[in-house]
């Protein structure tokens, strides 16, 4: 693959490490869900973030299936319809996979716009099973929530690429 002018060469992802944040994602949106502002309609969905992080940077070991497994944990978390999580982050996973090569491309804060689009789409997803199924409309801050996760994209990122950012063979002279 031809890099950008000026990226850094990553090491590669380890796979402990992957499955590690996605688990604590995971932890997180279910504490989330029981804290203080409950299942807030504009609180930004922490899994889909990660879960997005990781399918658009390390495809062949994320993907949809993962996705679809992590939806229906968090569906009987939320006691939510099943397969209501698990269908809106399968199609976003897909989505991701699609703007792969060419997300790579842009720098972190335009990644964010180009992100934000599959958020919506997700919350989308989300709300229309739940509207299909006789829920009722949980107002217009849910709107926030995609937008919120697009915000939290740039330090999702740093964040997460910290680990591949490191030296491969640490010396006194180095400082990386």
């Amino acid at each position: 693959m031809i890099m950008r002018p000026g990226q850094q060469l990553l090491l590669p992802a380890k796979p402990l490490f992957i499955w590690s944040t996605l688990v604590t994602a995971l932890g997180l949106s279910m504490l989330q869900n029981i804290g203080l502002w409950g299942r807030a309609a504009w609180a930004p969905d922490c899994l889909a973030l990660v879960l997005v992080f990781w399918t658009v940077h390390q495809p062949q070991r994320v993907g949809m299936a993962s996705a679809f497994a992590f939806g229906l944990l968090i569906d009987v978390h939320q006691g939510a319809i099943l397969g209501q999580h698990g269908l809106a982050y399968t199609v976003m996973s897909y989505l991701a996979i699609a703007l792969q090569r060419r997300l790579l491309w842009f720098t972190v804060p335009s990644q964010a716009l180009q992100i934000l689009p599959l958020f919506l789409v997700s919350h989308a997803i989300e709300l229309g099973v739940r509207m299909a199924a006789g829920g009722r409309f949980p107002g217009l801050p849910l709107l926030l929530a995609p937008l919120l996760e697009s915000l939290l994209w740039p330090a999702v990122s740093v964040l997460l690429l910290l680990p591949q950012r490191r030296a491969p063979d640490r010396d006194a002279h180095r400082p990386l």
